[in-house]
């Protein structure tokens, strides 16, 4: 009976579950990768001096409770602007679509970005730019914000990971130049 019940629950929740658990070990890899490539001293955004202590980045536990479905709405139309960073550069966003869902019980939104010079970088031509401030900014994670990496959708839903949520390069080594997630992205909760 017990086998049954497994079955049914699997089977009644269609393919959430099966998404979820995918984007699990999609996100595990993701981290795997991200400290594959800060371990290496040619690939590595860190300073030298950090090298010494040194033994991989840290990232929250996983948990498919920051794996959510979100409603995707494209935004024609929207002016480029300058978006500010943590240096002078500004580089030029326009906003391409708004991803609404709900996370711990309160319903959200987040500005997805698109540079407007992408067609210039090969792989990045469907590229959208997600960052976003949380209540962990600054109490866990960098005080500066994280960011998602995102491709445009052939659909009007998609699933959205927060474990896939990174620091920028500027959370390792001052001389690079970060965006800041406009004020729009700020989620008033623990991601």
């Amino acid at each position: 009976m017990r086998y049954l019940l497994i079955v049914f629950v699997f089977w009644t929740s269609g393919g959430v579950l099966a998404q979820k658990i995918a984007a699990l070990e999609e996100s595990q890899q993701m981290q795997q990768e991200l400290n594959a490539a800060y371990t290496n001293p040619e690939t590595s955004v860190l300073m030298e001096d950090d090298f010494k202590n040194f033994e991989g980045l840290e990232f929250y536990p996983l948990s498919e409770e920051f794996i959510v479905e979100a409603k995707f709405v494209r935004t024609p139309d929207e002016k480029p602007f300058e978006m500010p960073t943590t240096t002078e550069r500004l580089p030029k966003y326009v906003k391409f679509g708004e991803l609404q869902f709900t996370l711990k019980g309160q319903a959200l939104k987040l500005d997805v970005y698109q540079a407007t010079d992408h067609e210039k970088h090969e792989g990045y031509e469907d590229y959208l730019f997600l960052p976003f401030t949380d209540m962990t900014n600054g109490d866990g994670s960098y005080g500066g914000g994280r960011y998602m990496d995102f491709r445009i959708p052939k659909g009007n839903k998609v699933i959205l990971d927060f474990n896939q949520a990174y620091n920028p390069y500027c959370a390792y080594n001052p001389k690079y130049s970060c965006p800041i997630p406009p004020e729009g992205n700020d989620l008033p909760l623990r991601i």
